[in-house]
């Protein structure tokens, strides 16, 4: 198949891109406009939890498209209801907002936390985040984020985000004052480099929050719908947050995303939130048929297993090579280099033959891992084969 360049030029240029256009996928597998495979360890930074194209979700998607696609969110639809109640039937949480991305429901938290301050705060509005954090591309959660530069980007930033250092509670203490309305972190720091919020730390700000009348929001954007080897990162800490952010994996690929509060803090009335297409019925179908495959008997006890695996078998690689070991929770994890060839490792594995390997390095010394949850023992295994082989060559 040839590269039209025509379609490249029309394109905005947001991020750099190979020379290559993916065509079909299935499981841990992309094929290219050349007829070319890939291993994917990336699963588009961790959306699709059910690997490429899962048949359930395919199958739950065409079935509504032939009844109901988008009625509007002014009224009540079947699937949106039955994904709300499975989300709260399993959760601390009592209501649910449907959104379309990860960003947007980081805006609803946001929304939510303000008003409920206005509410019974006084007014406060500040929300205490982390250097280093990841809330998304809206203006207001690039503000709420402590990505380096972002503070710049789009200057002026939205106000009222003060930064804390992650696992360090003095730090988030020093910030607390008669403005501050809510915590909000991830309980593993994707974009940062796969770092984990310990289960002291998350213990600790409950009873910080609790302490203080504030509210605990927490992003699991990446970390939710089974990503860390429970169905919420935050089961692992055993605390209860008051907001919960879901997004990447709930939909296993199609843009979903979810606000998740309890009632004592779900203030939103009528005309405070919304959205054209949020929990329209053909994303809430893929949400349902994506809850049913995640809860399943025994899905996952065998994510917290093939986390196992890859942990072991990057600790090995670390030990061969001389880096400086692995980091994460289930199937979120990150290999420490011993220096910076993670892009020229990303590139050496891209361009393999006769198959490729897709990774990610969100910084120059380390590698993210961010599989299927269904991925198999022995695409593990081939995984880490191929990585071996690829460090090898690049480092000659």
């Amino acid at each position: 198949m040839n590269f039209d360049r025509s379609g490249v030029n029309a394109l905005m240029e947001i991020t750099n891109r190979p020379e290559l256009v993916f065509v079909r996928g299935q499981g841990s597998w992309l094929e290219d406009h050349n007829g070319k495979r890939y291993l994917d360890f990336i699963q588009g930074w961790a959306v699709n939890c059910l690997g490429h194209c899962p048949p359930s979700v395919v199958a739950a998607m065409a079935e509504q498209s032939t009844r109901l696609i988008n009625p509007s969110p002014a009224f009540y639809n079947q699937p949106s209801m039955d994904l709300a109640r499975r989300l709260t039937s399993v959760s601390c949480f009592d209501r649910v907002f449907f959104a379309n991305s990860g960003a947007e429901a980081n805006e609803g938290a946001i929304k939510l936390a303000r008003k409920w301050g206005r509410l019974h705060r006084g007014g406060a509005y500040k929300i205490i985040t982390f250097d280093h954090g990841f809330h998304g591309r809206t203006l207001a959660t690039m503000s709420a984020s402590g990505k380096p530069g972002w503070d710049k980007l789009f200057a002026p930033q939205v106000d009222g985000f003060p930064k804390a250092d992650l696992n360090d509670l003095d730090s988030v203490r020093a910030l607390v004052d008669e403005q501050t309305v809510a915590i909000m972190l991830e309980p593993v720091q994707g974009e940062a480099g796969v770092i984990p919020a310990t289960d002291d730390f998350l213990r600790a700000l409950r009873k910080l929050a609790d302490e203080r009348g504030l509210l605990l929001i927490v992003d699991e954007v990446q970390t939710g719908m089974g990503r860390t080897g429970k169905l919420f990162a935050y089961e692992h800490a055993g605390i209860v947050p008051d907001i919960v952010t879901l997004g990447k994996g709930i939909g296993a690929g199609v843009p979903l995303a979810a606000l998740c509060a309890r009632e004592s803090v779900s203030c939103f009335q009528p005309g405070d939130q919304g959205g054209t297409y949020n929990g329209n019925p053909l994303m809430t179908a893929a949400g349902v048929a994506v809850f049913d495959a995640l809860t399943a008997p025994g899905f996952l006890a065998s994510v917290q297993a093939r986390g196992r695996q890859l942990s072991e078998g990057l600790l090995a690689l670390s030990a061969k090579w001389g880096m400086k070991g692995e980091r994460g929770m289930g199937l979120l994890r990150a290999l420490m280099l011993d220096r910076d060839d993670g892009p020229a490792i990303v590139d050496a594995g891209r361009d393999m033959a006769p198959e490729g390997l897709l990774l990610n390095s969100p910084r120059p010394n380390l590698l993210r891992f961010m599989p299927a949850l269904n991925v198999t023992a022995d695409e593990v295994d081939l995984m880490l084969k191929r990585l071996d082989e690829v460090v090898g060559k690049v480092r000659g």
